[in-house]
């Protein structure tokens, strides 16, 4: 069997890599530089946020980019709330929102009502306007637990679009073969993901450059300009301006990338392929 960057018509020994920027729609500051990191740096994704309050705004600002939904069920942030943008009462935690741990949501969640929120997220960037490439799951909630990795691979099928998935090292952890049943379910996703905990993937990013393996893997960051409004509802707010300090500001990410022999991609390649190969 060929590999997925021969099928993607790189050489067997390509390196890879998607750069995903992470929760486009969160706020003005996130949008800003999300599309400064597409359009002036060395981002090649993006990843929408459809219920915060800022996706509206990040409609308008679309010129076509590659960029996916990240579908949300959670808003961890105490200050700063969004919801469901359908009727689902139990994916409200009695505070103005989604809840704010993965937890909460696998708790109490109605599977029918994950099911039509994420479908409704989708279908509303597709009605702004936005040529959806792939999904991704915020915070994980829809893909680490399989009962909502069921309603993500649905979503992926329906709409024919490729996944983030983590890899093939992180099944045994997470306790089911998701890779798999994705892969039968004739679904495109990276070959790795490199994991990033919590906000800020500088020190993440380019440690795992060197040693990256041949075949396709995906980073993600959380690029933001840096602003008063910023500052006062995210705790993480220095990560999210040093993510897009590195993707935009300076060589040194660049320089790492050439040094790696990395080629940058999209998630519309794999977009491409998956549907090339659907009835």
């Amino acid at each position: 069997m060929t590999s997925l960057v021969e099928d993607l018509g790189y050489p067997a020994d390509a390196k890879l890599l998607i750069i995903n920027c992470d929760d486009l729609g969160f706020c003005h500051a996130s949008n800003t530089g999300v599309y400064s990191a597409l359009r002036e740096g060395v981002a090649t994704s993006a990843s929408l946020m459809v219920p915060c309050p800022w996706a509206r705004g990040a409609a308008v600002a679309y010129r076509g980019e590659d960029v996916g939904v990240h579908l949300t069920l959670n808003s961890e942030f105490d200050l700063y709330r969004w919801g469901p943008i359908t009727h689902a009462p139990s994916l409200l935690d009695g505070d103005g929102g989604f809840p704010r741990t993965v937890i909460d949501v696998w708790d109490h969640a109605d599977l029918d009502e994950v099911r039509r929120e994420c479908r409704a997220q989708i279908e509303r960037a597709v009605l702004w306007g936005f040529d959806v490439s792939h999904l991704d799951s915020h915070m994980g909630t829809v893909q680490i637990k399989s009962e909502f990795f069921d309603v993500y691979l649905d979503m992926a099928i329906e709409f024919a679009l490729p996944l983030r998935l983590s890899g093939a090292g992180t099944e045994g952890l997470i306790g089911f073969p998701f890779r798999s049943l994705a892969a039968e379910a004739g679904v495109v996703f990276p070959d790795e993901l490199v994991f990033v905990p919590g906000v800020g993937s500088r020190s993440s990013l380019l440690d795992a450059l060197p040693t990256l393996s041949p075949g396709v893997t995906e980073v993600y960051l959380h690029p933001a300009v840096d602003s008063p409004e910023l500052r006062a509802m995210a705790p993480d707010w220095e990560g999210r301006v040093d993510d897009h300090d590195l993707l935009v500001n300076g060589s040194t990410l660049r320089d790492a990338l050439e040094a790696a022999g990395i080629t940058l991609i999209g998630y519309r390649e794999l977009r491409t392929l998956m549907r090339s190969r659907l009835p």
